[in-house]
């Protein structure tokens, strides 16, 4: 009985890769490979995988339309900062660093770029496709953020727009939707064996692709900063500070970001690349 579970458990197993197997299948045969952004002195070369019926516009479009219904909310509620002397810092840094997109991306100088400080307890920033962004008080409040150290947060999340990992996730997942319903009827796969594959995939194709984001964004947003004159080293005391903030998070194999002493790591071996643009910018 015990061998009998265990072959209906490597059963199911071989079918979920396969599932894993036919989503990448899936997202290649229905996109087209492109680089969003130069490599810059980090040196970010990683060919990206987009869906060929979804277009930057069209991700721009509808992110512009779900920031603008978030930004409306939360001044409805008077939570929209625009006078303090944070506000001005966020929106001083924001356009250093923005002056500084171009070098990734030509086409970011014709952004429709927005920035706004949102007062709230959760320790969060984000930009979204097309380059809207939000930083919340919670964070500069909490970690006691230097203008380096919020320069290396909003660095990263600006890259994550440069790189478009926004329409990169959007198409991996439909990818692995597609390829959930072909397997389901091509392998006749049950409800138990669907939420297998949706773990296998998970853990297989999604968590590292995120990750891979995730490390991405650090490299090209430390280069962002300190083109924009912030001292680089900020990104090591600022991440120390999200590890102790975040004790207790999962394991890096069960999550999207980076464990902190793998990420620290990487940011330290890229610092003496850009640590010369960092030095020119201060002289100039």
């Amino acid at each position: 009985m015990f061998s009998g579970r265990l072959f209906r458990e490597s059963v199911l197993m071989k079918k979920s890769l396969a599932v894993s197997v036919l989503a990448a299948a899936v997202l290649l045969a229905g996109c087209q490979s492109v680089n969003t952004t130069s490599g810059g002195a980090v040196g970010v070369e990683r060919k990206q995988y987009m869906f060929s019926m979804l277009s930057s516009q069209e991700v721009d479009q509808m992110y512009a339309q779900s920031y603008q219904q978030t930004l409306g909310e939360a001044s409805g509620k008077g939570l929209v900062d625009k006078t303090s002397a944070n506000a001005k810092r966020v929106q001083a840094i924001a356009n250093r660093l923005i002056a500084q997109a171009p070098t990734f991306r030509p086409d970011a100088a014709q952004w429709k770029w927005e920035v706004n400080l949102i007062k709230s307890d959760e320790m969060n920033a984000n930009c979204g496709p097309g380059g809207k962004i939000f930083v919340y008080s919670g964070l500069i409040d909490n970690l006691k953020l230097s203008d380096d150290e919020l320069a290396a947060v909003m660095g990263h999340e600006i890259a994550h727009a440069l790189r478009e990992h926004g329409r990169e996730a959007m198409s991996k997942a439909y990818g692995i939707e597609m390829a959930k319903q072909g397997a389901g009827a091509l392998l006749g796969l049950g409800q138990d064996s669907m939420a297998l594959a949706d773990t296998v995939a998970n853990y297989g194709m999604t968590l590292p692709n995120s990750r891979s984001n995730e490390n991405e964004a650090d490299l090209i947003g430390l280069e962002l900063a300190a083109r924009a004159g912030y001292n680089p080293n900020a990104a090591i005391t600022l991440w120390n500070k999200m590890a102790k903030a975040s004790e207790g998070a999962p394991p890096e194999f069960m999550s999207t970001h980076p464990a902190s002493d793998s990420r620290i790591a990487s940011l330290q071996a890229a610092i003496p690349k850009v640590m010369p643009l960092y030095q020119q910018a201060k002289k100039s």
